[in-house]
């Protein structure tokens, strides 16, 4: 199991919810506070709405996520032998899912990209204290490379 991920910026988190719940047919799988997710059958789709206000209607990231922990280490060694650097994330939790994946940035707009596979579901976004999704692709994550921060997640 493949699926592209599309992680938005959103306004209005229930209202984009109502928009896409009719789009795809199907609501979210996960919602939690200023977050949610839908996993769409077809196309295979995992898309993150991250209630962001400002930066409404723009994207926060892309990913891919994969079947196991093992699907994720042969991507990450796959395109490290295609030239792509990589920041890994092995372990950590962020938006609502324990994780393990990696980083790598898009040329030549540096867009950042995840590969990632879901071990667990967390009751918090960051598995801590901390809470919400205003880090997730904020200004201040966008600034260090992939993966050095918990900031950047989902």
């Amino acid at each position: 199991m493949s699926r592209v991920q599309l992680a938005l910026n959103v306004s209005n988190l229930e209202e984009a919810i109502a928009f896409y719940s009719r789009l795809f047919g199907a609501g979210p799988a996960k919602t939690r506070p200023g977050y949610a997710n839908f996993t769409i059958a077809e196309p295979p789709l995992k898309l993150i709405l991250m209630e962001n206000p400002g930066a409404g209607g723009t994207l926060n990231h892309l990913g891919v996520e994969v079947a196991d922990t093992e699907a994720v280490e042969a991507e990450q060694a796959r395109l490290a032998e295609a030239g792509l650097a990589s920041a890994d994330e092995h372990g950590t939790t962020c938006c609502y899912a324990k994780q393990d994946k990696f980083w790598v940035q898009g040329a030549p707009d540096s867009e950042q990209w995840e590969i990632y596979t879901v071990l667990a579901d967390s009751p918090t976004f960051y598995g801590q204290e901390q809470e919400g999704p205003a880090g997730c692709g904020s200004e201040a994550s966008q600034a260090q490379e992939p993966g050095a921060s918990a900031s950047q997640c989902c």
